[in-house]
């Protein structure tokens, strides 16, 4: 029998990425509302409680009124929101965080989906402050470049529409300037760091991908927070993922660039850690599609552990050539 799978808000950026990779399959009938329906309570709240898995790709505010609607104990949520992310009842979707956290997911009613940024950023802290290479109340710096889908439709039509209001010709610019962006509530709690970190996020005029950089300066650190520590750190955390790898010390020295679109079409996180050993520095770099691995494929990553599906299910041809 197919598992029916309902996804509220499946006309933004992130739901229409999650329908493609879901149309098609054999094992899942997708539920979804005529047009007139779409923002109906009644129905949907019925089509809701009707799914074996729900997935939220909402504003905040309306993640939380579409939880409120669901009753049936039957019916699984991920939330693609932020809404959720460091609620308590909510377990974390990120299946490769840590030993367990696969078998937390397959076993969860309502999980959260990680954001691009974020994802990307506790991927590369959390097992170095686990490890004890980096100190928990390290003064940690995350700077960070990403596609302009990265934003959601309106962002894409600053950038795409010749006559869109908030039309820009920008190359590149940073953004979050406040020191408050949305994320960082999920990277503080989900690297373990005891205090957040200086997070500076900014758009390319490209349209997907991302690049998340973490510096280490080593000299200034405990003496065991070596280049070759760091990454062995990585390279045993995340020892036979599927979908995680970390780039040998050896490729990552012989590069000149790291090109933030290498990853699109994937839902691959790559872990770089670039290092100047006479300095004692060493930067950990990120590589991601933010719709995918960063968005709408981790997404479906989360819905096939939570149907007892392998978790590549639909996601093996969003491999690299």
């Amino acid at each position: 029998m197919k598992a029916k799978v309902f996804i509220d808000g499946d006309v933004g950026t992130t739901g229409l990425q999650i329908r493609a990779r879901l149309e098609g399959r054999a094992d899942i009938e997708l539920l979804r509302l005529p047009e007139d329906q779409r923002k109906d309570p009644d129905s949907r709240k019925e089509m809701l409680n009707t799914a074996d898995v729900a997935i939220l790709c909402l504003p905040d505010d309306a993640a939380r009124e579409s939880v409120a609607l669901v009753d049936s104990p039957e019916t699984k949520i991920v939330d693609a929101s932020t809404a959720h992310r460091v609620a308590d009842g909510w377990t974390y979707g990120f299946p490769e965080y840590k030993a367990g956290q696969r078998d937390a997911i397959a076993s969860a009613t309502r999980v959260s989906n990680p954001g691009c940024y974020a994802i990307t950023s506790v991927a590369m802290l959390y097992p170095l402050i686990n490890d004890g290479v980096v100190p928990e109340d390290w003064p940690i710096t995350i700077n960070a470049v990403s596609g302009y889908s990265g934003g959601g439709k309106d962002l894409i039509a600053a950038f795409e529409d010749e006559v869109s209001p908030n039309r820009t010709d920008s190359v590149f610019y940073a953004y979050g300037l406040n020191l408050k962006h949305k994320h960082l509530p999920e990277i503080t709690k989900w690297s373990g760091l005891a205090h957040a970190p200086v997070f500076v996020p900014s758009v390319g005029r490209y349209h997907q991908g991302m690049i998340v950089q973490v510096p280490l300066p080593l000299w200034s650190m405990p003496d065991t927070s070596t280049p070759e520590r760091v990454h062995a750190t990585l390279t045993n955390h995340y020892a036979g993922s599927r979908f995680v790898s970390v780039a040998p010390l050896t490729d990552t020295a012989g590069m000149s660039k790291l090109n933030p679109e290498d990853l699109n079409g994937t839902n691959e996180l790559r872990l770089h850690v670039f290092a100047s050993a006479d300095m004692k520095q060493a930067v950990v770099m990120g590589l991601i599609d933010n719709l995918g691995k960063g968005a709408s494929g981790q997404a479906v990553q989360n819905v096939n552990l939570m149907l007892g599906m392998s978790e590549d299910t639909g996601l093996t041809s969003d491999r690299p050539n």
